[in-house]
């Protein structure tokens, strides 16, 4: 798993990641990019939920109860030319409602 922690690690993280890879983001919210890295399998939900954890802590959203967190593979997300640094658009995505927690944190 991979996250990145600024805007140009975001776009490090996310132009460099395997199109098969998951892309996490929380929706609307600013945060971190997360990349789930797949290997060409398909994920396993804990998984999915462990990455969205983390997406969830490392965004505005830290103090959430619960949050929204949409995810992707890396192929349907695209950054629109002259964006600033950290931007993107997505499609194809689906969301998990999910509890912020560090990676030290989750069981």
């Amino acid at each position: 798993m991979l996250v990145g922690r600024n805007n140009q690690q975001n776009d490090f993280i996310t132009k460099n990641a395997d199109r098969r890879d998951i892309w996490l983001h929380t929706q609307k919210i600013h945060g971190s990019h997360v990349i789930l890295c797949t290997d060409g399998r398909e994920p396993d939900e804990n998984s999915i939920l462990t990455a969205a954890s983390i997406a969830a802590y490392y965004s505005q959203a830290r103090e959430n109860a619960r949050t929204p967190v949409d995810y992707t593979p890396v192929r349907y997300v695209k950054k629109p030319a002259g964006a600033r640094p950290g931007m993107v658009i997505y499609t194809k995505y689906q969301t998990v409602f999910v509890e912020p927690k560090t990676p030290e944190n989750i069981k």
